[in-house]
């Protein structure tokens, strides 16, 4: 992976959050490819329960200040930084005061899933690409981890097309069984259609599901890995059902050697 550019777009990340298949994923890949000699950014939410001080986290000036539209509202973009110790990797978080200053990352003290997570996975996906123009950054590759970045790939679709930045960058989403019950909130599917998305891509959505933000995830990317040993058979039935590249789930302590190859040969090439 020597001088390729992967970024890694991921809803949670080791250190910053407790140890899940997701997060620790999203620290192990970004350092091997770190260790090959590839270049890596890394993206999360700047939930308000990640310690800034501990993790000393501080504020880009020159990324922060644009204003993003959600749902025909400005929403102020936040940028902050840290580095991973011993790694050398830097992580990017975004932020923003009415989506992630609560002390919580997805859901409250009762389990109960926040009723805006369907605008915070908007301005999740939007923040990364704007803020990866400002840095202007071309990744060769963008690893999506966990549903509240499994809009990134469709924004990027649809809503980036024309963007020069992106256009040899390839999209791989990650597929787990980490998920959540219920639904998002049933306006979530005119919040997107206010940024004048293909209808045909976002109609699973009318029902925002786990599964069908998945859905739109994986039919929006150019290759898939099973994150987990066992996901739902809906996204199961979904996965061999379509024609993109798959690459079945390796544990953790042994998934280096064929993600580099299906990076390399499935995805680059």
């Amino acid at each position: 992976m020597k001088d390729k550019r992967i970024l890694y777009v991921s809803s949670e990340v080791v250190p910053y959050l407790p140890e899940t298949e997701i997060s620790s994923m999203s620290f192990e890949a970004p350092k091997m490819v770190n260790k090959q000699g590839g270049q890596i950014r890394i993206f999360m939410p700047r939930y308000g329960n990640i310690n800034e001080r501990r993790h000393q986290l501080h504020e880009v000036i020159r990324l922060s200040g644009i204003n993003l539209v959600i749902n025909d509202l400005d929403m102020p973009l936040i940028i902050k930084v840290a580095s991973i110790p011993k790694e050398r990797i830097q992580v990017y978080f975004i932020d923003n005061e009415e989506y992630f200053k609560r002390k919580a990352t997805l859901t409250d003290e009762d389990g109960k899933l926040f009723a805006d997570n369907d605008e915070r996975a908007i301005f999740f996906a939007k923040g990364v690409i704007e803020t990866v123009k400002k840095l202007n950054w071309a990744p060769d590759i963008i690893h999506v981890n966990g549903w509240l970045a499994a809009l990134l790939p469709l924004y990027l679709k649809e809503f980036y097309k024309n963007e020069p930045l992106f256009t040899e960058s390839k999209i791989v989403t990650s597929v787990y069984n980490q998920s959540f019950e219920g639904t998002l909130d049933k306006n979530m599917i005119k919040k997107i259609q206010f940024d004048n998305l293909d209808e045909e891509s976002i109609k699973p959505l009318e029902n925002p599901t786990y599964n069908n933000l998945m859905k739109v995830a994986i039919n929006n990317s150019d290759a898939i890995i099973k994150g987990s040993a066992e996901l739902p058979k809906e996204l199961e039935d979904h996965l061999n059902a379509i024609e993109q590249p798959v690459l079945e789930y390796l544990p953790i302590d042994d998934f280096a050697d064929q993600y580099t190859e299906f990076y390399n040969t499935k995805v680059l090439n």
